[in-house]
């Protein structure tokens, strides 16, 4: 795990890195992806301030970056990237979700400015295919906060995860993703009481009803947008 930070107190890079660790080995926390990224000690942390702050969207940018090259250069599968928010005050979760997109809106614009879309996949936030896009490469997102409705999904501070989307590709093409799958859905289900009544896999809907952990109803429209510049 490579910690990354912004300036701040060295105590609470650890604090918040090792709180982190923790989540993800608990054995209630269902993705084994992550786990195992975990354990490969291919998941690195960038500590940020505020969530509604954009203040360290370039450090972020830059940390997504490295972490990109990292992973194109691995032979390695799991890796995710975690960005996390501690300076946060309590929120709920239509304000974690309004502050989720605008990070990532903000996030987005800013990689406009040096790099096109994943050509793999869609920028239309409507489509199936669609997912997130930084440095050319596609990524799933996960949005962790204290007071999200899943039980799996509540840690400590708000929290943006990137998986890249291509290993989940690589997954399936050796048949593996199947079996990663289910095991998540059954230790979410046991941990929640249900099973997130979001989730749908990627090429059936769009994998923005999963990306911050709210429930959304049928009227909903996502505030993302992909703005080339």
């Amino acid at each position: 795990m490579t910690p990354t930070k912004t300036p701040q107190n060295t105590d609470l890079i650890l604090e918040v890195q090792e709180d982190f660790k923790s989540f993800i080995e608990d054995k209630m926390f269902p993705c084994v992806a992550a786990k195992a990224a975990l354990a490969k000690e291919q998941m690195d942390i960038f500590v940020a301030g505020h969530l509604a702050c954009p203040k360290d969207d370039q450090d972020i940018l830059d940390f997504i970056y490295k972490f990109v090259d990292q992973y194109r250069a691995s032979e390695k599968d799991f890796h995710t990237a975690c960005v996390i928010f501690p300076e946060t005050h309590p929120l709920n979760e239509q304000a974690f979700d309004r502050l989720f997109w605008d990070r990532l809106q903000a996030l987005s614009d800013l990689d406009g400015m040096n790099y096109p879309y994943d050509k793999r996949v869609d920028q239309n936030p409507a489509s199936p295919n669609f997912s997130f896009s930084l440095k050319e490469e596609a990524f799933f997102i996960i949005g962790l906060f204290p007071g999200s409705s899943r039980e799996a999904r509540k840690f400590r501070y708000p929290a943006i995860v990137f998986n890249p989307h291509e290993q989940f590709e690589e997954l399936r093409t050796l048949k593996r993703y199947d079996k990663m799958k289910n095991i998540v859905r059954k230790r979410d289900l046991e941990a929640s009481g249900s099973i997130n009544p979001m989730l749908q896999d990627f090429g059936d809907a769009s994998e923005v009803y999963q990306y911050s952990g709210l429930r959304y109803d049928k009227n909903w429209e996502c505030p993302f947008k992909y703005n080339k510049i």
